[in-house]
């Protein structure tokens, strides 16, 4: 019988498409190992961490909702010394608003005035993570850094670092700046900034005036050493009360560790000891005419009478436009630096101490 050339055609194509179908998706069979037996499979590796799990230690709803009514607390979110006078103000506007904040840490400066400044909101000063890890906590600013009243003067806060870029001095002390006998200070607002704080802490950038006390080692206060210290190791302690946490109040929860059963602030009398001195320095410049209290007429409504009158309102203080010696100069620029750090010594009780004591004793 003839074979249908047709259907012969079909078989022996499909033969082939079969062969190379198999022959394309198995490849060549590869040489067994030296001694013919297969070699033994690796270790699994270690599973990484849910990359979620890792976002939710601070992205929670419950967290979130509590950091930021803690931030509510802040005078921070309040603005109340972000927006109100010099948020707007190039020169200003990288520590008083939270748009000036964003461009000094995107680009190193506040080019121009700021329109409509606010206060600081998460943004300020979180920006993307890096890393994604629990650590990571973005912010803007992590790394040490350079003292305005001198770049060449470094220090490394750690996770502090951010707050120390705006709390610190904008000016050097009187004889660093002009040196001479004699110092004009040409303003009411002179001095080395409102929160000096991180010049405080590290131990740097006020009038180290000669006295009977000697002056500690920059760095080496407690609080800038320890662990738990520097700037968020006090002011970011575990919430609770009102303090720590994101209200940024210095919670005294973290100075039970070192001082145990410390009911407040003022451990072994310090904050008691160094206030008195503050106002015996003070006495002593408006003694010698450095400084004197703020005096405002203005008009008010007598509640009795109901009539408008002129009353005299007395302010804080202030130091006297004018020329003044050196040590003069030197000593109001410790006073009302360590007066607005408002620490009353905590920040670096051996260093404040010093300024203090030797200030006092410079104007006697």
């Amino acid at each position: 019988m003839k074979t249908n050339p047709i259907l012969q055609f079909l078989i022996i194509s499909i033969y082939v498409i079969a062969f190379t179908f198999v022959v394309g998706c198995e490849g060549p069979i590869g040489l067994p190992g030296a001694d013919g037996i297969d070699g033994i499979d690796g270790t699994d590796g270690t599973d990484g961490v849910a990359g979620n799990v890792t976002c939710l230690a601070c992205h929670s709803g419950e967290n979130i909702q509590n950091v930021k009514q803690q931030f509510s607390q802040s005078v921070h979110s309040a603005g109340q010394i972000a927006v109100d006078y010099a948020g707007g103000r190039a020169s200003c506007a990288r520590c008083h608003s939270s748009e000036g904040f964003i461009e000094f840490a995107t680009y190193g400066t506040v080019e121009e005035n700021i329109s409509a400044p606010s206060a600081w909101e998460c943004k300020t000063c979180h920006s993307l993570h890096s890393t994604f890890e629990v650590g990571d906590f973005a912010l803007r600013l992590a790394d040490p850094i350079a003292f305005i009243f001198d770049e060449n003067v470094t220090a490394d806060f750690g996770n502090s670092n951010l707050c120390a870029n705006c709390h610190q001095s904008r000016r050097a002390e009187p004889n660093i700046s002009a040196p001479g006998t004699t110092y004009a200070i040409t303003s009411t607002h002179y001095g080395p900034h409102h929160g000096a704080q991180s010049n405080v802490l590290y131990g740097v950038g006020f009038a180290e005036i000669a006295g009977s006390m000697s002056y500690p080692a920059a760095g080496s206060a407690t609080h800038m050493t320890a662990e738990t210290g520097k700037c968020t190791g006090c002011h970011m302690a575990t919430y609770g009360n009102g303090q720590g946490g994101h209200t940024f109040n210095p919670a005294i929860d973290a100075c039970t560790a070192c001082h145990a059963g410390a009911a407040d602030f003022d451990i072994n009398g310090v904050q008691t000891a160094i206030a008195a001195q503050l106002d015996e320095l003070r006495d002593l410049l408006i003694a010698r005419g450095v400084v004197e209290q703020a005096v405002e007429d203005i008009y008010e409504i007598n509640q009795e009478t109901g009539n408008i009158e002129l009353v005299t309102v007395m302010g804080g203080y202030h130091p006297v436009v004018g020329t003044f010696t050196m040590l003069e100069a030197q000593a109001f620029f410790n006073w009302t630096g360590l007066d607005e750090d408002r620490s009353h010594g905590v920040h670096n009780p051996e260093y404040i101490k010093a300024l203090l004591t030797n200030s006092i004793e410079a104007l006697q």
